[in-house]
């Protein structure tokens, strides 16, 4: 899932490099931290948080295949 989210971050960002994805498993739930260039975190939130919103979609659905929680954090 670490993969998934690298892959959707790097793909918006003028700053590939600096896309940094941690993830934990915490309580029956598995947090992903993305972290961006300051200069990118607008084009991952997105317009009203529609790319965030729809990253977290897409994460929700790989999950769902594994039966797992997932939840996604947007480091600033």
């Amino acid at each position: 899932m670490d993969e998934l989210v690298a892959f959707i971050a790097r793909s918006l960002v003028d700053q590939p490099d600096e896309v940094k994805v941690n993830g934990k498993d915490e309580e029956g739930c598995y947090t992903v931290e993305l972290t961006v260039a300051p200069d990118d975190l607008g084009k991952v939130i997105g317009k009203q948080g529609r790319t965030a919103r729809a990253m977290r979609s897409i994460l929700s659905a790989a999950a769902a295949k594994e039966e797992k929680r997932t939840r996604l954090d947007i480091i600033e």
